[in-house]
């Protein structure tokens, strides 16, 4: 248990009380596979709140410290194993007005073997979706299993068309000068997609329609789509990767809309896309293609 400030409980209005002086917050992994795949639970010890039951590490919330960095924290205290190469993909919040919990959602491309990390679990197990409802669970996490789980095959997905002469590349003159000052802008958006990515953005943010209100944050796979002049060559200086955090980088070689449309033919099931796009045949065709879409403008200050 963390010996930060945010341990404590809180009383809510009906006289039941939550652990977490700044609400709490749970890291769910998820790894896919047939029937949906895994999840990682922790069987709580007998002597803890509501003990002897099953549900996902997590606990308080330290003040200054955001969902992900609280279920991180948790989890490396608890879990004893390596959590590198995991993708964050969004947050579900339990909402009490005076305190709140977390639900960080992120995937695994594998099961790879996690222990108890201290006295607070007496076991650490991969379990498979359709198992866990079969389980004591945690009453908190057995309420909301059923949305946790359909929100697990969901995926937010950006497409940027960023090809047009009015977006956030700069123009500059004819010929190798103009592909540079191309290059220099798409970098500029590409790094600040990548801002935006690893920060996420509520559902506040998304325009309206565009997703559902199940979940509180996202954390969007990014496509940006740029001229073929500022493609991967002309995007990479030495010994920097074309693909920032977040975010993949698309030649527009055959056009700003038929690349658009070939994104939008691999997406998976589960993602939901939205094609950010000036281009009225680019918006058009996505819109067409069942993607929701919005214009750049829209675009958080964060990646503006």
């Amino acid at each position: 248990m963390s010996e930060g400030d945010g341990n404590g409980w809180v009383f809510l209005p009906d006289g039941s009380r939550r652990w977490g002086r700044y609400g709490a917050s749970g890291l769910l992994l998820h790894a896919a596979g047939p029937s949906g795949g895994h999840v990682l639970l922790q069987h709580r010890v007998w002597w803890s709140h509501q003990g002897d039951t099953w549900g996902m590490p997590g606990g308080a919330r330290d003040s200054g410290e955001t969902s992900v960095q609280a279920a991180l924290r948790e989890f490396g205290e608890e879990v004893a194993g390596e959590l590198d190469g995991y993708t964050l993909n969004a947050v579900h919040r339990i909402d009490h007005a005076v305190w709140s919990y977390d639900t960080v959602l992120a995937r695994l491309p594998e099961r790879r073997p996690f222990a108890p990390g201290n006295e607070e679990s007496t076991a650490i197990r991969w379990v498979a979706l359709e198992e866990v409802a079969s389980l004591p669970l945690l009453p908190a996490f057995g309420a909301v299993w059923p949305l946790l789980r359909a929100a697990l095959a969901e995926r937010l997905v950006l497409v940027v068309d960023a090809t047009g002469s009015n977006t956030h590349a700069p123009n500059g003159p004819d010929g190798a000068a103009g592909d540079a000052a191309t290059a220099a802008g798409a970098r500029r958006l590409r790094d600040d997609l990548a801002a935006l990515a690893a920060v996420g953005l509520t559902g506040a943010e998304l325009p309206a329609g565009a997703v559902g209100p199940t979940l509180h944050q996202w954390f969007p796979a990014v496509r940006l789509v740029v001229p073929a002049t500022a493609g991967a060559g002309a995007l990479r200086p030495v010994g920097e990767a074309a693909r920032g955090p977040g975010v993949e980088v698309v030649p527009a070689v055959g056009g700003p809309a038929a690349t658009v449309l070939e994104l939008l033919a691999r997406r998976c099931p589960g993602d939901r896309v939205l094609v950010v796009a000036d281009d009225p045949e680019v918006a058009g065709r996505a819109a067409a293609a069942g993607a929701d879409v919005a214009p750049l403008s829209w675009l958080p200050r964060r990646a503006a």
